[in-house]
Formats: C-alpha cells, sequence, structure tokens
C-alpha cells in the first residue's frame, strides 16, 4: 500500500461534450428516444400555454380599465378568467406528466447502466485494475450514474421548456408591440452573451470535480481498508498530507466551478429586472401617445419575466449539464473499455478431470511493462492429484504462476495444459469452475454463515456445512453465535483474521472443485490453528491436484512436488527432504526461516 500515489492527470475538457454525452446515452438506450420525445412535447405543450396566458390576461385588464368610465362587463371577465385557468390548469398538467415521463425512464437508464457496469467488472482484463484504484470504479457506479439521472431527470426537460417558452415568448412579444419587443430582446441579448462566455470557461472545471472526486474517493478506500497498517507503521501524518492535497484539489475543482455557474442566477435577475424598467419606460411613452393601451404593458411586464426566466433556468440547467457531460464521460469511457475476447466458439471444461496439468516452456510479462519479462521459461508436469508447492522468494513469480494458470491474463509464448487440453482453448468461466481457491485475502460479505459458506452453491445441507466447519475447527464457533449457520455476520459479531481465513477454507471444502489453488491459507492462523488447518487442508487436497503457495516452508513437507521459483524461473524441483539432501537454494531458504525462529 503506496500512502502517496501520483496525481491522475486530469483532462482540461470533455471529449464528448454536452451533446456528444446525449447522443451517447439515446445510442446506448434506445427505448428512450420515444419517452423522452413525448416528455419534450409535453414540455414544449407546457410552454405554450403558458406564454399564451399574459394575452388573456391583457384582455382582462382592459376590460376592468375600459370598465372605469362605464359599466363592469363580469360576463366577458368571466370567460375570459374561465379560459385563463384552463390554459394554465393543462400546462400544470404537461408540466407534471413531462417531469414523471423523465424521472421514470431516467431511473431505468440508471439502473441499466448499474447493471452493466457491474457486469463490466466482470469482463475487463485484469491488467485495467492495475491503472484504475477500485474507489474510482466504485464512484463511477455510484456518484456519476447519480449525477447522470438526476441531471436527465430535472434539467433537460426544464432546459427544453425554457428554450420554448423563450422562442414563444419573443413572436408573441413581437406579434404583440414590436419596439417594446426590441427593447427586451437587446437587453436580453446581453445575458446570452454573458451566459456563454462563463459556460466556456467553467467547463473544465466541472470535468476536473468529477475525476479528482473519483481519485479521492479510490484513496479514501485504500486507506480505510488498510487502516491497521497505516497506524501500526506510524503514517498518518503522510496519509492525512495527501489527503489534506486531494481534498484541497476537490474543494478548488468545486469551488471553481461553482464560483462560476453561481454567477450566472444573480446576472439574470439583474439581466431581468433591467428588462422590466425599460419595458414601462417605453411602454409608459407609447401609452402617452396613444400608440397602445394599459394591458400591453401589463401582459409585457409577464413577457419580460416569462422571457428572462428561461434564462435562469438555462443557466442552471447548463450548470447541471455540464457536471452530467463529465459524469457520462466517466461511465461511457469504462463501458468502451477493452474487454477479455469473446468465448463462447470455445470448448467448455471436460466433467471427468483428472488434474494433469502441463506448463510448457511458459514466458510472460504484464501487458503494461512488456519490456520486463517475468517469467522467463516455465516447464513442469504435475500428476492427477499431485500437491504442488510453489515456492520462492518474494517477486520470483509464485502468484503470477496461479494467474497464468486460471488465465488472469494470457501468456507471451508457451502453453498450460489441463488434461492435455489447452487452457487457451476451454472458456474462461469453465476454467475457472475447475478451481477452488483460498488466498491470503479473506473474502466475507455482512449475510449469514450459511450464505457465506454455501456462497453460489444454495443446494448445500446442513451436514456439509458441519462437516467442513469441523475440518476447518471453526464448528465450535458458529454453535456460539446466536442463531449457528443463521447468524448475520457484521460488524456487531466479532470475529478475527484467523477465524475468517478458515471460513474461507470451510468454503472452497463445500464447493468440492476438482483442482485447488491455496495462496498462503494459513498465514492468519496461529501455530495450534495451524496444525487443525493442516489437517483439514491435506484431507481437503487428497485426489486432488492443488497448487500451493507458501512463504511458511514447514506447511509444506508433505508436498509431492515443490517448485522453487527465483526470478521467474524454476531452479530447483523435488520432495521436502531431496532439496534438503542437494544443499542448494531450497534448503537455504528453509534453514534461514528456523534459524529467525
Amino acid at each position: 500500500m503506496n500512502p502517496m500515489p501520483n496525481r491522475i492527470k486530469v483532462p482540461e475538457k470533455s471529449r464528448r461534450g454536452i451533446s456528444g454525452v446525449l447522443k451517447e446515452i439515446f445510442t446506448y438506450s434506445k427505448n428512450m428516444k420515444v419517452p423522452t420525445a413525448i416528455a419534450m412535447l409535453l414540455a414544449v405543450a407546457g410552454a405554450i400555454l403558458t406564454i399564451i396566458g399574459p394575452n388573456q390576461l391583457s384582455k382582462i385588464t382592459d376590460l376592468i380599465s375600459d370598465s372605469l368610465y362605464g359599466e363592469i362587463d363580469l360576463d366577458a371577465i368571466t370567460k375570459t378568467g374561465i379560459v385563463l385557468l384552463c390554459i394554465y390548469g393543462f400546462g400544470a398538467l404537461f408540466t407534471f406528466l413531462q417531469h414523471y415521463i423523465m424521472a421514470t425512464v431516467t431511473l431505468v437508464l440508471s439502473k441499466k447502466m448499474r447493471g452493466d457496469l457491474s457486469q463490466k467488472i466482470n469482463r475487463v482484463p485484469m491488467k485495467y485494475f492495475n491503472r484504475v484504484s477500485h474507489g474510482d470504479i466504485l464512484s463511477r457506479v455510484t456518484n456519476d450514474v447519480s449525477t447522470l439521472q438526476q441531471a436527465l431527470a430535472n434539467s433537460l426537460p426544464s432546459m427544453i421548456t425554457a428554450i420554448a417558452q423563450f422562442v414563444g415568448c419573443l413572436i408573441m412579444m413581437i406579434a404583440t408591440e414590436w419596439r417594446m419587443a426590441l427593447s427586451a430582446i437587446v437587453v436580453t441579448l446581453l445575458g446570452f452573451l454573458i451566459m456563454a462566455l462563463i459556460m466556456g470557461r467553467s467547463q473544465r472545471f466541472f470535468i476536473e470535480r468529477q475525476q479528482s472526486l473519483g481519485q479521492l474517493n479510490g484513496y479514501i478506500e485504500e486507506m480505510y481498508s488498510g487502516h491497521d497498517v497505516v497506524r501500526i507503521s506510524r503514517a498518518d501524518r503522510k496519509i492525512k498530507d495527501t489527503f489534506e492535497g486531494m481534498n484541497t484539489a476537490v474543494y478548488e475543482a468545486n469551488w471553481k466551478s461553482q464560483f462560476l455557474s453561481g454567477i450566472m442566477q444573480p446576472l439574470m435577475n439583474v439581466i431581468g429586472n433591467l428588462g422590466y424598467v425599460v419595458v414601462c419606460v417605453v411602454g409608459s411613452a407609447l401609452v402617452l401617445d396613444g400608440r397602445i393601451s394599459f394591458g400591453v404593458i401589463v401582459a409585457f411586464i409577464m413577457y419580460v419575466r416569462l422571457f428572462t426566466s428561461p434564462l435562469t433556468t438555462l443557466a442552471q440547467g447548463m450548470t447541471n449539464m455540464q457536471t452530467a457531460a463529465a459524469s457520462g464521460d466517466r461511465v461511457f469511457d469504462f463501458l468502451h473499455e477493452e474487454e477479455l475476447s469473446d468465448e463462447t466458439e470455445k470448448q467448455k471444461a471436460p466433467t471427468n478431470i483428472r488434474g494433469q496439468v502441463n506448463f510448457d516452456h511458459v514466458r510472460f510479462s504484464y501487458p503494461d511493462n512488456p519490456d520486463k519479462i517475468i517469467i522467463k521459461d516455465f516447464s513442469a508436469c504435475i500428476q492427477p492429484g499431485q500437491k504442488v508447492a510453489i515456492v520462492g522468494p518474494t517477486g520470483a513469480g509464485k502468484t503470477t504462476m496461479v494467474n497464468l494458470l486460471m488465465r488472469f491474463y494470457e501468456i507471451n509464448s508457451g502453453d498450460i495444459r489441463i488434461d492435455g487440453i489447452s487452457t487457451k482453448e476451454i472458456q474462461r468461466g469453465s476454467l475457472h469452475s475447475l478451481f477452488g481457491m483460498v488466498l491470503q485475502d479473506t473474502w466475507l460479505f455482512e449475510g449469514t454463515v450459511r450464505e457465506n459458506l454455501a456462497y453460489n452453491n444454495p443446494n448445500v445441507s446442513d451436514e456439509q456445512l458441519e462437516k467442513a466447519c469441523r475440518a476447518c475447527g471453526i464448528y465450535h464457533f458458529v454453535e456460539t453465535l446466536p442463531n449457528g449457520f443463521d447468524t448475520v455476520l457484521s460488524e456487531n459479531i466479532m470475529i478475527s483474521a484467523g477465524q475468517k481465513q478458515l471460513f474461507t477454507i470451510a468454503r472452497a471444502m463445500i464447493q468440492n472443485s476438482p483442482m485447488l489453488i491455496l495462496d498462503e491459507a494459513t498465514s492468519s492462523v496461529d501455530t495450534r490453528t495451524e496444525l487443525v488447518t493442516q489437517r483439514a487442508m491435506d484431507a481437503l487436497t487428497e485426489k486432488r491436484t492443488s497448487f500451493v503457495i507458501a512463504h511458511r516452508l514447514s506447511t509444506i513437507k508433505n508436498a509431492d512436488l515443490i517448485l522453487v521459483m527465483k526470478d521467474g524461473d524454476i531452479i530447483e524441483q523435488g520432495s521436502h527432504n531431496e532439496l534438503l539432501k542437494k544443499q542448494g537454494f531450497y534448503a537455504a531458504l528453509y534453514n534461514s526461516q528456523f534459524e529467525k525462529a
């Protein structure tokens, strides 16, 4: 764990932009097109009805002003009022319907995105996780998808309504009184110009905000998962300094983006108020000349409000859509990542696997660094049912060999065969089903003991669970739990690291795969528990081809074959006693552990 990771370079601008992300969304989810089109039509219809309202209000004003010198025409006022009420009622209904439709389709979209992102994680090659933190991926699945959904549900319809309202008001204003309309338009154009300048400056800060937030989430996830190591290493100060740097980057990106976008709304209010002043002055002059009635001024004041309010809506909507564009970029970047090749045409692993494994001149380097050869020329023949121990110093290539056996990475040259069949010809999922795995990193999720032990294997009886737990020495612990196998493992249940390791060993026993991979499976247990675990491991590996990666050499004395690796090559192989007699590298490694003890 590195407490001082390198900062991720943040791109200055989005490759797609708002229009590009919208185009990508409608390509990604074709079912959105029709509902979105209906919602947009309803938004336009609602805006048109809203625009018609001031014209009716002008009629009522004129009817009332004319009655000052005569009798009030209540029937005409009532009819006009009913028409106005219907207009605003249908406008509100259309607005409700378009928001309901958009909320529904965007929630469906976000559900589909999260599902696709979850499946995508299983299809990207392992090299992707070498360069992107888990926290950053988590941020894309949660924060970015949620931000995109909210912007599409709220901001997009509002912006369409605002545009329709703006254009409609423009037409109605020109049709009503072109001189007053020109006065309002000149003032409004100033607001458009300022908004365009601000948007051009603020887009890159929205992108930087999402990128820096993803980086911060990744760092926090890494540090909290290794919190005990951080405290023991007394790296608190370095962690805090690095966190402060990342937190400051998030703050600065947020501050700059929110400051620039926050200017737009008060600025639009000033422009709107200035529009009122201009309309009143020009309108008063025209009334005094007898060219227009007083009702036209009242209607125009309403039109100016309806004409300038879309600018505020557009300003806020563009702010949200800029954030959505940055989030959409991150989501679609991940969805478009290179995937593992399609293997539907390849064969599935045979059901009657014996477990013979041949490594034939295997050569491998990691994709990110092809010049550095990790496995240079690895050859070995493992017979069915043999227990093979792989030992060697750190970095010798032990875990890498297991990753290649599981095809987490593709080899550069050579071949790996199981029962004479090349692993390249077997589907990955089918290949993985041949192996049970117990790793150094234990994994228990919040669920019952039964669910954790019988993970992805629902047809497991209580007798099988009990047998596996007894073999691993954890049945007494399960009995002490409030509900036995039905106890939910949560933060309230104290489980030691050794007990977690025993649970994962029991899980491998229940899985009952024909071959096993044990990567430091006893690293977290004490000496007494190790003896119990070792007996369980012996029972587990009986009649199964098993690969055991071990640093504690006392645990692999009974291995049928020990492969001693150094710098990516097998330098020695044989049984424990044979290797000790050679007095070579293995003997020196074995004796050094007892000297340290």
